[in-house]
């Protein structure tokens, strides 16, 4: 068995895109994975999978949200093992106050990551960013409603990732690995 990291892009944000945790924990046990764990309200899930690569259950829970909840939404899925990489890789360090403010942008694909460098003009300082072999990385020292960076990576250039600051990122790092 392997743990694999589930996350939704864009939902539970105003009144669109609507997927309650619970029905998405459901939804998972029902395809077959085992120890589901959501964590917030914003398309977290930490599971287990006897088979499957990455990208082929992103596109089956993204399949069954579809179909069963009526919600289309992009997933991306990470393993453990691609979950500790990410967080091994982060050039920066930043003070815990400032986890809500550094988000690490995930896509399923690798080469998507390239999409992202189009940011890269806009990062004005105390910004900072970096694209990794397996994540992106932005610190928004100002918060990210206040930045172009920010602007863009919500915009054309993020439409094939998905952010979580910092301190999800490690909550769910920290889910993946109790989990085996």
């Amino acid at each position: 068995m392997t743990t694999f990291i589930a996350l939704l892009r864009g939902v539970n944000v105003g009144k669109a895109k609507r997927v309650p945790m619970e029905d998405f924990r459901k939804l998972l046990a029902a395809l077959g994975y085992t120890n589901v764990v959501t964590i917030l309200n914003s398309g977290n899930a930490v599971f287990r999978s006897r088979s499957g690569t990455p990208a082929r259950l992103a596109s089956a829970i993204a399949d069954a949200i579809a179909g069963k909840l009526k919600v289309e939404v992009p997933v991306i899925v990470k393993s453990s093992k691609e979950l500790a990489a990410i967080v091994a890789e982060n050039p920066f360090r930043v003070d815990e106050t400032e986890h809500s403010r550094f988000l690490v942008a995930f896509t399923q694909a690798p080469e998507a990551l390239g999409d992202l460098a189009v940011i890269q003009p806009h990062i004005k300082a105390p910004e900072r960013f970096a694209i990794g072999k397996h994540a992106a990385y932005l610190h928004f020292a100002d918060g990210i409603l206040k930045s172009k960076a920010g602007e863009a990576l919500l915009g054309k250039a993020g439409r094939h990732a998905t952010t979580r600051n910092l301190a999800t990122t490690l909550k769910l790092h920290a889910l993946a690995r109790k989990a085996g």
